[in-house]
């Protein structure tokens, strides 16, 4: 004889007949003119992968500028440069998340003023810029003959100092 326990019913949460809205997108960055776009395919070449952002950015507003790169270092992130701030910060609240080559894109605002909105506003210096280029090119080639010299001061495995002991030896 076993009594069956019941539950008091619970109310079931009502659906609201409004769809949700996105929730806000989160800055580190302060407003620009451009938007950085991360998550982005790779499998798309360079020329398709511009024009698909054109296609998908243009409605806020006048576009100045894409910049996407294949390299290793940028794969899969590009730059909309975008004439003016509410029309970038349109696209970044209502395309973050968005589909885009089935990987949901990420975007914020850039962390720097890119040479396209420079050049407009009459504060771009190509001087400073062959600088920092001629800057960041030295100390990649530091890091390249630091790593020769790392590479030639490391001891030797045994069956390389064999090889080396057979290539020397002469031939009888």
């Amino acid at each position: 004889r076993a009594l069956l326990f019941r539950p008091a019913a619970r109310p079931r949460p009502q659906r609201c007949a409004a769809p949700m809205a996105a929730p806000a997108a989160t800055s580190a960055n302060a407003p620009k003119e451009t938007v950085y776009v991360n998550n982005l395919s790779e499998k798309v070449n360079q020329e398709e992968m511009k024009k698909s952002l054109y296609a998908v950015f243009a409605p806020f507003g006048p576009i100045i500028d894409i910049v996407h790169f294949k390299s290793n270092k940028m794969r899969g992130q590009a730059f909309v440069v975008f004439r003016d701030v509410p029309a970038a910060s349109s696209a970044v609240r209502q395309m973050q998340g968005f589909p885009f080559y089935d990987k949901p894109m990420k975007l914020d605002y850039a962390k720097a003023k890119s040479d396209a909105t420079a050049k407009l506003d009459g504060s771009y210096l190509a001087k400073v810029r062959e600088e920092r280029t001629a800057k960041r090119r030295a100390e990649r080639e530091e890091r390249k003959a630091g790593a020769k010299k790392e590479k030639a001061a490391a001891p030797k495995a045994p069956r390389e100092e064999a090889a080396d002991a057979e290539m020397a030896a002469p031939a009888a």
